[in-house]
C-alpha cells in the first residue's frame, strides 16, 4: 500500500495537482486570515472546474492551467495579499 498503488495519472492530471499544491503552498506565506481566503478561493475554483469541464477538452484545460500558472505567479508575490475568482466559463461564453 505504498506510494505504487492507486490509479495512475495522466501527465495532465499531475500538472492539476501541482498547480494545486502551488496555490496551497503560496498561501502559507500570507498572513492567517488571508491565507484562508485564498485556500477557499482556490478550492471552490478547481472544484468547479472539475464539474464543469468536460475531461477530454484537452485544449480548454491547457489554457486553464497556463492561466492558473500566471495567477500563481502573481499571487507568490509579496505584494499580493489576496486572490479573486474568475469564472473563466462565463467570460468565455460572452466572449463568442
Amino acid at each position: 500500500m505504498g506510494a505504487g498503488s492507486g490509479p495512475r495519472l495522466s501527465g495532465m492530471q499531475k500538472q492539476v495537482l501541482s498547480l494545486y499544491r502551488g496555490f496551497l503552498r503560496a498561501a502559507r506565506s500570507k498572513n492567517p486570515d488571508d491565507r484562508h481566503k485564498i485556500e477557499s478561493v482556490v478550492s471552490a475554483e478547481f472544484r468547479l472546474n472539475s464539474k464543469q469541464i468536460d475531461r477530454k477538452n484537452f485544449v480548454y484545460i491547457e489554457y486553464l492551467l497556463r492561466l492558473g500558472k500566471k495567477q500563481l505567479d502573481q499571487l507568490k508575490s509579496p505584494d499580493t495579499v489576496s486572490l479573486s475568482s474568475l469564472n473563466v466559463a462565463d467570460y468565455k461564453s460572452r466572449e463568442l
